[in-house]
């Protein structure tokens, strides 16, 4: 079984649009500042939000795999960040492709408008996924349960190729998705990621503790320091 959620409240700024494109808000200039702002109405007008969600419950946990009803995942991170789950939650996001055509659209005539708007696009998807999010913590927290990292094929520790487990399940295609052999997601902004649930886990664990690179990560720098 599985839920598709289509209805979604979803309300992004300018703020969101400029950290979509990789920009700092506080160092952006006046005219990418007025360039998202104007983009904002258009975009909202393109997206069209979809997901679909199902929980699976965990047959066996080993080292680095983990069995659940209908597949397996196995890798370095996943060994990390599920550990303990007794049941995962699955789930699929996108915002269409019509966005993204008007993109293609634009990058020959006015290519600041079209990086805008896919920025856009990028915080949208955001939004959509951090939903799905909440209905799962929401179901979690009345079964008195506890939820655990969200982790995505491809993260280190996670080969993208198991991506394709997360295919076979969840019938995508409901929700105008598919992978490519290369195990892209298309429309090109959706995600797709697991969270474990059981009795006794911590979502205070985040990605970065798992990456090899989180000692000199200039990224994780700059949040700390802010």
């Amino acid at each position: 079984m599985y839920e598709i959620v289509d209805k979604f409240d979803i309300e992004i700024t300018a703020t969101d649009v400029l950290k979509g494109q990789g920009i700092d808000p506080e160092r952006a200039s006046e005219r990418l500042v007025n360039t998202a702002e104007s983009i904002l109405a258009e975009a909202m007008s393109l997206v069209e939000p979809a997901a679909m969600y199902t929980l699976l419950e965990v047959k066996n946990f080993e080292h680095r795999k983990i069995d659940f009803v209908g597949g397996s995942f196995e890798g370095s991170l996943v060994g990390k960040a599920f550990a303990g789950a007794e049941h995962l939650y699955l789930a699929v996001c996108t915002i269409g492709e019509t966005l993204e055509k008007k993109v293609e659209e634009l990058m020959n005539e006015n290519p600041l408008a079209a990086v805008t708007l896919d920025g856009a696009g990028i915080a949208a998807i955001g939004c959509v996924s951090k939903a799905v999010e909440d209905i799962i913590s929401k179901e979690t927290c009345e079964l008195n349960l506890s939820l655990g990292m969200r982790a995505q094929p491809g993260q280190e520790g996670w080969p993208i190729e198991q991506q394709r487990q997360v295919f076979s399940i969840l019938p995508a295609e409901k929700i105008g998705m598919k992978l490519t052999e290369s195990c892209l997601m298309l429309p090109r902004k959706s995600v797709s990621f697991v969270i474990p649930r059981g009795k006794e886990l911590s979502n205070s664990v985040v990605p970065c503790d798992f990456c090899s690179k989180r000692n000199r990560c200039d990224w994780k720098k700059e949040k700390q320091a802010g």
